[in-house]
């Protein structure tokens, strides 16, 4: 559904080439038809240019980008849709009119705008409010709404920025039963977040940017082959200098997530034998947990295992 073959991108002066700033390096992604493609990153990471540059409105230094194996063009344009992390709703308008609005910009006949905004706004569980307007709905249905402008002209490929950001939990899984309907009709979905938990949970594969390279790539089986452990364990101990020589004796990685002291199981351990690994020294908690994307993401942008 989408290519991009070796596309950089830098800003600055190009007439003094030591004063560009590369922002995409050489970036070769590709987005399967019907599939949830995340795209991580720290801030910085290149993330939004990417999006810029899949939707024209900027030019890449060099490179190649085609949807559904066409070069982007006008044909093109008509088959993405993009709902930004900033909504693009008139908020004095209701959803309908909103929809309306850009139903015509998109080209859509009268009887099919009818037709469009009513499916937009059942699909996105708003058609109770079709004559609300924006500015009295909650941030989450918003939120929503403002996919539905994004889909309003049945995309093929759908960009989703930061869909979630900002909003309570309930109005999240709202969003996320959202964009697997979707995907079970059909669109092919590019989504970009910060949370670690929605990507695992939607996305069929990963790709995880860095300073405009593509660090790591794949299912989540795949990235977890990354890091050679089955389990985290995190322990709380007063002799944490005693708990890290035992492990360095063990052959056991260590590290430190939001400052708790956790070390790498090569394989899933009984309670009683993780104790017998640490026997002579006091522990006060032990917590175990399968590898996380958290936990890939952090060694791949810290790029501490990438090129093993």
């Amino acid at each position: 559904m989408l290519t991009i073959n070796d596309l950089s991108k830098s800003y600055g002066d190009h007439a003094v080439p030591l004063r560009d700033r590369l922002i995409l390096d050489n970036l070769n992604l590709t987005i399967n038809a019907g599939e949830v493609y995340g795209l991580l990153g720290p801030n910085g990471a290149g993330k939004t240019t990417v999006i810029n540059l899949i939707c024209n409105l900027l030019k890449p230094d060099s490179g190649i980008i085609k949807i559904n194996q066409k070069s982007l063009s006008q044909t093109t344009k008509s088959w993405l849709g993009v709902a930004p992390q900033e909504n693009l709703l008139y908020k004095t308008l209701t959803c309908q009119e909103n929809l309306d609005f850009y139903g015509k910009i998109y080209g859509l006949k009268s009887s099919e705008r009818k037709t469009r905004i009513e499916l937009c706004l059942q699909a996105v569980n708003l058609l109770d409010r079709a004559k609300s307007p924006v500015e009295i709905l909650s941030g989450g249905m918003q939120r929503r709404l403002n996919i539905a402008v994004a889909i309003i002209h049945q995309p093929k490929l759908l960009i989703l920025d930061e869909p979630t950001t900002g909003l309570d939990i309930e109005a999240r899984y709202d969003i996320w039963q959202l964009i697997q309907n979707l995907q079970q009709q059909g669109i092919t979905i590019l989504l970009t977040t910060h949370l670690l938990d929605e990507a695992q949970r939607l996305c069929q594969k990963i790709g995880i940017l860095k300073k405009g390279k593509l660090l790591a790539e794949g299912s989540l089986d795949e990235l977890q082959q990354l890091i050679p452990a089955q389990e985290v364990l995190t322990i709380k101990t007063p002799e944490e200098n005693k708990a890290l020589e035992r492990a360095k004796n063990l052959g056991l990685i260590h590290r430190r997530y939001g400052g708790d002291l956790c070390f790498w199981l090569p394989e899933p351990l009984e309670l009683r034998q993780v104790l017998d690994l640490f026997q002579g020294i006091v522990i006060d908690s032990i917590a175990r947990q399968p590898v996380q994307l958290e936990h890939i993401y952090l060694e791949v942008t810290q790029e501490k295992f990438i090129s093993h």
